[in-house]
């Protein structure tokens, strides 16, 4: 098999010509991704469960809205944490991640200031450390190549992340936000209306 240019870390940004209702204008974090496959959670999917309901040691670190959020549609019984050290800024968006920085106990890097939490460790470990926390039901995944086939067809933009895309106070504008941001046709694409048939 040849070797996967790996996008961990960037965005995936749901086409408008995406037909698959679970990612209908989803804001995709890639937390891995090479030639076994993809995993990644949908930013912008809140649920209306609060995280003390389910998770209530880490209520006070959730950042707002202090809800669960739905990863996607695996493993929903699941729980994922997703967090952002706050003034690390981590590596430039297209080298490898650091992995001789120190890193808190629980607080695995994904890439620059992102990384995933052990949501078993105590949060107190981690409570000084963390900017937002973000808790995901659920993830999204895909087989090998399975992936650069939905993007060869068109199904996903990939675009750069910022750390703020994690912890957004308005998930819901996200998918716009995102693409707003883009310095190329992209960026037209924010306007696009949410039924063409209306139009």
């Amino acid at each position: 098999m040849t070797e996967v240019s790996s996008l961990t870390g960037r965005l995936l940004v749901a086409s408008p010509a995406l037909a698959d209702p679970n990612f209908d204008r989803a804001v995709v974090l890639l937390i891995d991704h090479d030639d076994e496959g993809s995993l990644g959670v949908v930013l912008n999917r809140p649920t209306p469960v609060g995280v003390g309901d389910i998770l209530l040691p880490w209520a006070g670190l959730a950042g707002d809205p202090g809800v669960v959020f739905q990863g996607g549609p695996v493993a929903l019984d699941s729980a994922l944490g997703v967090a952002v050290i706050p003034g690390d800024e981590g590596p430039s968006p297209r080298s490898r991640p650091r992995s001789n920085r120190a890193d808190p106990v629980g607080f695995r890097r994904v890439y620059g200031a992102i990384g995933l939490v052990d949501l078993e460790a105590p949060p107190e470990l981690l409570a000084a450390a963390l900017g937002s926390l973000r808790i995901f039901a659920g993830y999204s995944g895909w087989g090998p190549g399975q992936l650069e086939e939905e993007l060869k067809t068109g199904a996903w933009y990939v675009v750069e992340s910022e750390p703020g895309d994690v912890s957004s106070p308005e998930p819901e504008s996200l998918w716009r936000a995102v693409l707003r941001r883009q310095r190329s046709k992209l960026a037209m694409i924010a306007t696009y209306p949410d039924d063409p048939s209306l139009n």
